[in-house]
């Protein structure tokens, strides 16, 4: 039925396909659009949903160690300067002589610019933080910060989640939020934009135990990815240089992942050591401290940091879910999306438009969307609406045609295999919960039976 699909899915028809369909628009576009800002549509808010809320199931619901929380966005600027974040969240920065576009001077080849082969200007730090004002007055003392990360908003509420959770080492705090940065060079569709929304989980563990903490989280994090379809080939580890660790990092590992312009950061995980409790407790005159019930000690915790990103996330499962194949002889364009992650869980298609079946159909479709994202599609041949579902990634479609009004039963359609099934509308939102749920197609509720081109088999 299909070839097998290339290692790197073309961008270019990953973002026509995007924009054609609903996922993602250019932000602003009437006017012309604004650099590397993305509007997300009806189905792509849907896919940024799902996976925030798999990520958040994954590891604040289903654990007893982690909690969460909602950070403000502004930040007192005293947390900036015990972060570093003032003096050394900066890129170096060169200019063309000539065409005057500026590049970050560490991700060039040669020494000349790449659009035009003008003479670059020597290379200058540029702090990446957007800077903004409180209050009416725009002075020195009304200066604050678009947070760069969530990260710090975590750190410095330690104490206040410690006294109100009651929690024991080792425990985390999990929050998912916007952050922005003033980036040099964006670009490669939503990989690299200057708001973004992060999925950060903040890890405290005692000192001695880092080293164990930082494996599992390395080994857990790199399974939810495989756990969400995503395929173990087009992921890796790589472990970062002494000379390109982050200032407050002990040890650090990125989870690679295959996009269409190469290998790059999905994720991140760091072993912070006890750098920002004890950085925000000099800069702030609090203790941030834990008291040990064992040893009768109150020590400073070591932290452990899987830090993801939402837009890199859903580009990610874009590129691999994207595929192409030939069905009933006719290319299709689909996404293999996993069930959790579809924005569409199923479709509702009448065969016809004919007003005999439109009521049992709009009846089954009102039912089915009081636990799923469902859609309701009449128009066109039933050929074409399947195409459609198939190409936003709706795993699973409900036929409803002339002989449900005699026999009570409907067509379920599988995206993948084209496999499909007829089962009693009594059974339907039970089966679908199976299918959903990973059981196989052919397994069959009773009264249901395997089903192809109208012919049971």
């Amino acid at each position: 039925m299909s070839e097998a699909k290339p290692e790197k899915v073309d961008m270019e028809k990953l973002v026509s396909l995007c924009r054609r369909r609903g996922f993602i628009f250019p932000s602003s576009e009437i006017y012309g659009g604004l650099s590397s800002c993305w509007d997300y549509g009806p189905l792509g808010v849907e896919l940024k949903r799902n996976i925030k809320q798999a990520w958040w199931r994954a590891v604040v619901q289903q654990r007893d160690d982690m909690v969460g929380m909602d950070a403000s966005i502004l930040m007192h600027p005293q947390t900036w300067e015990a972060s570093g974040h003032l003096e050394g969240f900066s890129d170096p920065l060169v200019e063309c002589k000539g065409c005057h576009k500026r590049w970050r001077s560490d991700e060039l080849e040669g020494d000349k610019c790449p659009s035009c082969g003008g003479e670059l200007t020597e290379p200058r730090l540029f702090n990446l933080m957007f800077k903004t004002f409180i209050g009416p007055v725009e002075d020195q003392a009304s200066v604050v910060y678009l947070r760069p990360e969530t990260a710090q908003g975590m750190f410095v509420n330690f104490e206040n989640v410690l006294n109100t959770t009651r929690k024991r080492l080792p425990f985390g705090i999990a929050q998912i939020g916007k952050a922005f940065r003033n980036e040099i060079t964006t670009g490669n569709f939503i990989f690299r934009c200057r708001e973004f929304e992060q999925m950060e989980i903040e890890f405290f563990v005692k000192p001695g135990t880092d080293k164990q903490w930082f494996d599992y989280w390395l080994e857990e994090r790199l399974n939810w990815y495989v756990g969400l379809g995503i395929k173990k080939e087009n992921l890796k580890l790589r472990q970062h240089t002494k000379e390109e660790l982050a200032h407050y990092a002990r040890e650090c590992y990125d989870i690679d992942y295959l996009y269409p312009m190469g290998w790059a950061e999905l994720e991140g995980i760091a072993n912070r050591g006890d750098f920002d409790l004890v950085q925000h407790a000099k800069s702030s005159g609090k203790s941030l401290v834990y008291y040990d019930e064992e040893t009768k000690e109150h020590i400073v915790p070591y932290i452990i940091e899987p830090s993801a990103g939402v837009d890199r996330t859903a580009l990610a499962v874009l590129c691999d879910a994207y595929d192409e194949d030939i069905a009933e002889g006719e290319k299709r364009v689909l996404l293999h999306l996993h069930p959790d992650l579809a924005p569409i869980k199923v479709a509702v298609l009448p065969l016809s438009r004919k007003e005999t079946l439109a009521p049992l159909a709009k009846e089954i479709y009102a039912e089915l969307r009081q636990q799923w994202m469902a859609s309701y599609d009449d128009a066109q041949s039933i050929g074409r609406r399947y195409r459609r579902q198939d190409e936003i990634g709706t795993p699973f479609c409900v036929t409803v045609d002339f002989e449900s009004l005699e026999d009570n039963q409907v067509t379920i359609r599988e995206r993948d295999s084209l496999r499909q099934i007829r089962v009693p509308i009594s059974e339907l939102k039970k089966t679908l919960q199976a299918k959903l749920d990973g059981e196989d197609l052919f397994v069959l509720p009773p009264g249901g039976k395997i089903w192809k081109g109208g012919e049971t088999q």
